[in-house]
């Protein structure tokens, strides 16, 4: 057997497990940990005979695991070791390794809490994250403390690059053992800075053939998603098309077994590779004979809006430690090397690790798993808690599901969890089988599990639907995926089998596809803005478009099946849809449906109506007239329309804003001194939060939003100050103040402090700034020239005389020399005039 660096710890793993029941072990790519690590702890005395269970992220990669261990072995795989994974599972009576996916756990879980028999889970690859991962280790756990003793089940969680203390803490400070790798140097090539707007896929093929011509051995290369490696493959096939020597592999999970196995298995001799991969080659599988990777540095990644309530699929830069983990792949046989697609100086700003699933993703699927297992999520141990503003949003769409009901989920939401498919597909699956369309829901089921298998060739489902029926035929690029559609409707017929449900008239018909797809996406329920538009708005509220144009634009009901946007567009694209028979609202999809008594603004016309309104999320289906309208609810309406569109509808005055001002100044001042004031708060924000209180009264005459401006808004606020605080607000903040020129100068109290706006000459003799509010309250002195223009600003006059005016003066008598300086202001006679009379 070769010698792998994991051989090293071993020992210590087996003294870990031994004398504990969790352990943690960090171990590179390539140091063997997925293939040695099972074999070495079969056969040790506290595993008594039971099986090992050892998780996988990936299907692709639990496979392959399998295959390796068995190969250890000298055996085949459903011998000592076998796999299940969704659609496929090779297991045997003698197995006591098995090797499964995350999902795969959960559901056992589910039935058996204490997982009986088994003696040791390993989690590999934990650092990936997985929501998966993280709900079967939390759901273990928590099994485990409360139904299981002897034998104890021990965990094991196995990484690559993992913060491994943050675990220990986790796991009740378990041991930690680490592990070196195997690792060959690789030498760095830096490209340069993506530019706004560019494509990668030109750069990365320039960098390809650039390798090829370099370098010896076959390469790796990382792109974000499918659609990338296309675009390389044929762009590669053009360029390569002289190159018999080389092999162009795709790689990622939706492709068939024989094609996954081509990329992995190492090139026939005398040829090269140049594998295509998502990132589900950064850690979890083994491609023989690569020595050179590059690396285009991103990765796509599913991230939840609690906004929109959908998730998208965002492509952004990786992490330092995936960056990390990519480049050492191109060193686990021999010195290697390395093509980054971006400087050394972006390099140090990447994250330096990828954030949790758990954190960024759907969780409608685990809120109805704890749902089921009966906890919330403060009631599990995690390594990072569920945000509660996306469980908050899961928990609602399983109760427009019927899943959940007072907080406790339904028989229907029992069914709902126990079948392994999203819950809105599940939901499908248990309502077409009581509405007798089972065939057809199994079939719409498994194209909404898959990637869209027949790529840019229009949105309608049916055309998909004909695909898996036979009646068209798929062309080669297509076939594998009409397959696995195929075998996944299979095995969900497998699971209703035993459920007959009604029958009903006509299943085959067309209609039925809209139908089955309102009950899976009861949100997506779309209605055209007008007719033959590309435009829709969703039963959300949000807007949804077609990107070019489509034969579904002469409908004007849709169902979306898939729907997505870049960050910060407002409009959702449609990429999967059905036409929908809204006479399907009376009946079959009546459930949606609720009847609401409207009263709200027409914007176009400004009058109220009062409609009856039967509605579809936020899309109304029809509406009549509502007579004899309640006072009460008439005035809530327009009390909402002063809301949204704010105090501004109302008839203000200058004036009355100045009224406004004069009240804030003394409750102001009050409040300063750290009590209570008997001023009002008549503030907008207040005035706002207590419209029913002042301005409900009034409304009784308002039924156009012109009516509005008849209102004595004047009058109405100040019915607002109690006696004798109109009299105190006369004399405390006065309109004017009188001044030594003996004119009356408005004060302006929008301004704080107050602003009294003077010429200079009308304060001669004044010794002192001028006070308000019972002398608790100066007023800023604008000092105006005789054109009325400010020359200062000032709180301190006395200071001003003393300091300022002197050179004031100076410019003030060239620019108006007709007017009256006098040398001593506080001693001449205040005008309002150029000079004093008699002068």
């Amino acid at each position: 057997m070769i010698s792998l660096p994991i051989d090293a710890v071993l020992p210590s793993l087996r003294k870990a497990l031994a004398e504990r029941h969790e352990a943690v072990l960090e171990a590179p790519p390539g140091a063997g940990k997925t293939t040695r690590v099972p074999l070495a702890l079969l056969n040790e005395p506290w595993l008594a005979g039971q099986t090992i269970l050892m998780l996988e992220p990936r299907r692709l990669a639990a496979r392959a695991a399998a295959e390796r261990l068995a190969s250890e072995l000298g055996e085949k795989v459903g011998e000592t070791v076998g796999y299940r994974i969704r659609l496929d599972s090779k297991v045997g009576p003698r197995t006591r390794i098995e090797v499964v996916t995350e999902g795969i756990l959960t559901r056992r879980l589910q039935d058996d809490p204490a997982l009986e028999g088994v003696g040791l889970l390993i989690f590999d690859e934990f650092h990936e994250r997985s929501l998966d991962a993280d709900l079967a280790l939390a759901l273990s756990l928590n099994g485990r403390e409360l139904l299981r003793d002897e034998p104890p089940l021990k965990i094991l969680l196995m990484s690559a690059t993992l913060e491994g203390e943050r675990l220990s803490a986790l796991l009740d400070d378990a041991p930690v053992i680490s592990s070196e790798g195997r690792m060959f140097p690789v030498q760095m090539h830096w490209g340069r800075p993506f530019q706004p707007g560019e494509r990668i896929e030109p750069r990365v093929t320039d960098t390809v053939l650039q390798a090829l011509d370099e370098q010896s051995g076959s390469l790796l290369v990382f792109l974000p998603g499918q659609a990338e490696i296309r675009r390389v493959h044929q762009s590669l096939q053009e360029a390569l098309d002289e190159r018999p020597d080389i092999l162009l592999c795709p790689l990622h999970g939706e492709l068939e077994l024989s094609a996954q196995r081509a990329a992995i298995e190492p090139a026939p001799a005398g040829k090269r590779k140049v594998v295509l991969a998502t990132n589900i080659a950064e850690t979890s599988l083994t491609i023989d004979g690569v020595r050179v990777v590059i690396d285009a540095g991103l990765a796509r990644v599913p991230r939840f809006d609690p906004g929109s309530g959908m998730t998208r699929l965002d492509t952004q830069r990786i992490s330092r430690a995936s960056a990390t983990q990519r480049a050492g792949r191109a060193g686990r046989l021999e010195p290697g090397v390395c093509y980054r697609l971006w400087s050394e100086a972006q390099h140090e700003q990447l994250a330096a690790y990828g954030s949790a699933e758990i954190i960024q993703a759907d969780l409608s699927g685990l809120a109805l798993q704890l749902n089921r297992w009966g906890v919330t999520p403060e009631q599990l141990s995690w390594l990072d808690t569920p945000p509660a503003a996306a469980y908050s949003q899961a928990q609602d769409l399983l109760r427009r599901l019927g899943a959940l009901s007072e907080g406790r989920l339904t028989a229907h939401g029992q069914a709902m969890a126990e079948l392994p498919a999203h819950p809105r597909i599940a939901h499908l699956l248990l309502r077409a089988q009581d509405l007798g369309l089972t065939a057809m829901a199994c079939d719409v089921a498994a194209l909404l599990g898959e990637r869209d298998i027949l790529r840019g060739a229009g949105a309608d489902l049916h055309s998909r639907l004909s695909l898996l029926s036979g009646e068209t035929r798929a062309d080669r690029g297509s076939q594998g995926g009409v397959q696995r559609a195929r075998q996944l409707a299979r095995q969900y017929r497998g699971f209703l089998r035993d459920k007959p449900g009604a029958a009903v008239a006509d299943p085959e018909h067309p209609r039925w596809l809209g139908a089955l797809l309102a009950l899976a996406y009861p949100d997506r329920v779309a209605q055209q803005r007008r007719a033959g538009g590309a435009e829709y708005r969703l039963a959300n509220g949000r807007a949804a478009q077609f990107g070019e144009v489509d034969a579904l634009m002469k409908e004007p009901w849709l169902v979306v099946a898939d729907l997505g946007s870049r960050q910060g567009q407002r409009e959702e694209r449609i990429y999967l849809a059905a036409e929908l028979d809204p006479g399907l609202f009376e009946n079959v999809l009546a459930e949606q449906v609720s009847v609401v008594e409207q009263l709200e603004w027409d914007e176009k016309e400004n009058v109220l109506r009062a409609e009856r309104q039967r509605k579809v999320g936020e899309l109304v289906l029809g509406r009549e007239p509502l007579t004899g309208l309640d006072d009460d609810a008439r005035a809530r309406a327009l009390l909402d329309l002063v809301r949204r569109k704010g105090l501004a509808l109302l008839p203000w005055t200058p004036e009355l804003r100045q009224w406004q001002a004069r009240v804030a100044l003394l409750r102001q001042l009050d409040l300063a001194n750290g009590g209570d004031s008997e001023w009002p708060d008549l503030s907008d924000d207040a005035l706002l939060a207590t419209l029913p209180d002042w301005l409900q009264p009034y409304l009784g005459k308002v039924t156009r939003l012109s009516h509005f401006a008849n209102l004595d808004l004047s009058s109405i606020l100040r019915n607002q100050l109690p006696w004798p605080l109109p009299q105190r607000l006369d004399d405390w903040a006065p309109v004017h103040i009188g001044v030594p020129s003996g004119s009356n100068i408005r004060v302006d109290y929008s301004e704080h402090p107050p602003v009294l706006a003077v010429r200079m000459q009308e304060l001669f003799g004044l010794a002192d700034t001028p006070r308000i509010a019972q002398g608790r309250q100066k007023v800023l002195l604008h000092l105006l020239s005789p054109a009325r223009r400010p020359v200062q600003v000032t709180q301190d006059l006395a200071n001003f005389w003393r300091s300022t005016y002197a050179e004031v003066k100076k410019d003030l008598k060239g620019r108006y020399p007709k007017h009256y300086w006098p040398d001593d202001p506080l001693v001449a006679e205040a005008t309002a005039r150029a000079k004093p009379r008699g002068t």
